[in-house]
């Protein structure tokens, strides 16, 4: 069967009184994203409902694939038309849709109708009586149930007729772009990718920064990276990912700072380098996968020590999360198997044998002045010669 539209119902825009008109445009604005490349579609929005309506073929696996990735968005409800408002039509189309659509026809169901047309002859409450009754005659196993119905047929009068029955659910959120940018701290793993995901699910864009060291890591451990940001901007949309040379800065550490501290400072300067062009993007908070007590340098302490260089707010949206919540969102979002190649990040590759898990912030602050002379440039070229790589 071919639909002919697609109605998307939504769950909190419904909430933002006056405001409501910028967040709807926001939501419809994503679903023309997403669906750029599935066909062509038109995207509008009509009393209070958004619907995509259907201008060309298409692969309903997909569109429907599409539209489920798409923040702001609960249901979706792939509609029939009734171009002919006659009853007789409507009821044909009716019947026809249902026995399409439903291979057992031993079923329950209910009829709820809703006349935008205020000029159509038939009242709400006779359209549900009336095509139930042509239901029930059509269909021999079929039974009304207005309280648990197998099949829930909405009907809408409007210029022409809506008929649907199917609600496919979204992922809920918000629409990507309505409440500011944010930089996400990316890497290989599997905690950062689904942050980014979660962080956007409330409506923030996304800029992200990855640090590479090479040779210490490989080219391909980098294009691990950028495959997972493209993997969020299925659902975040174009990701702008910054590709940091954080090899001098780490070994400078290495050399000149204590090596039970390592991954601590290390943590810090990506941290202030992250909040650099965070701030020269316009975001507004920082974005992290870190998880309360899952390495040394994400206990309390260690969180408090890295927190400390920064001015802008840190969000952790897995912080209380344990490792089996964060890979079932990974797998969800399609991120996992590409999480788990055996690229090594820069993070993993000057791990102290024996790690500081209750750093002191003093001792710490002591212990980067050993790095007063010469940090400060560095930061300043890796900033500068930063890759910048537009993932979609």
């Amino acid at each position: 069967m071919i639909f002919k539209a697609f109605l998307i119902k939504y769950g909190e825009i419904g909430l933002k009184g006056k405001n409501r008109y910028l967040f709807e445009d926001a939501l419809m604005r994503q679903i023309r994203f997403s669906l750029n490349g599935a066909g062509e579609f038109e995207v509008t929005k009509e009393q209070g409902r958004i619907y995509v309506n259907v201008c060309s073929d298409y692969d309903y696996e997909d569109v429907m694939e599409r539209l489920q990735r798409v923040f702001g968005i609960v249901a979706i409800c792939p509609v029939v038309f009734c171009e002919d408002n006659s009853w007789d039509n409507l009821t044909k189309t009716v019947g026809d849709y249902i026995d399409a659509a439903y291979d057992d026809k031993n079923f329950t169901f209910k009829v709820e109708s809703r006349r935008a047309d205020k000029h159509y002859p038939k009242k709400s409450m006779e359209i549900n009586a009336d095509m139930g009754e042509y239901l029930l005659e059509r269909f021999q196993g079929a039974r009304v149930d207005v309280h648990h119905p197998e099949i829930l047929l909405n009907i809408e009068i409007r210029q022409k007729t809506y008929i649907y029955s199917k609600s496919i659910p979204g992922p809920g959120g918000m629409p990507v772009g309505t409440n500011g940018k944010a930089m996400l701290l990316l890497s290989g793993g599997i905690d950062s990718p689904v942050a980014g995901y979660m962080i956007a699910k409330r409506g923030v864009t996304i800029d992200a920064t990855y640090f590479h060291a090479p040779p210490y890591t490989s080219e391909r451990a980098k294009e691990k990276v950028i495959d997972l940001a493209k993997i969020i901007a299925r659902y975040a949309g174009p990701v702008k990912l910054n590709i940091i040379n954080f090899t001098d800065i780490q070994l400078a550490i290495y050399e000149k700072c204590p090596h039970d501290e390592l991954t601590i400072i290390m943590r810090r300067y990506m941290m202030r380098i992250a909040e650099r062009i965070a701030r020269e993007d316009g975001c507004l908070g920082l974005v992290t996968g870190e998880s309360i007590g899952q390495v040394a340098s994400q206990t309390m302490q260690s969180l408090a020590a890295t927190n400390a260089v920064c001015t802008l707010p840190v969000y952790r949206p897995v912080i209380a999360f344990d490792k089996n919540d964060i890979v079932a969102i990974s797998e969800k979002i399609g991120a996992f198997e590409t999480s788990i190649l055996p690229y090594e990040d820069c993070c993993t590759i000057f791990v102290a044998k024996h790690p500081v898990t209750k750093p002191n912030i003093r001792v710490i602050e002591r212990s980067e002045h050993h790095l007063d002379e010469i940090i400060d440039a560095m930061v300043e070229t890796a900033i500068s010669t930063r890759d910048i790589v537009m993932c979609e």
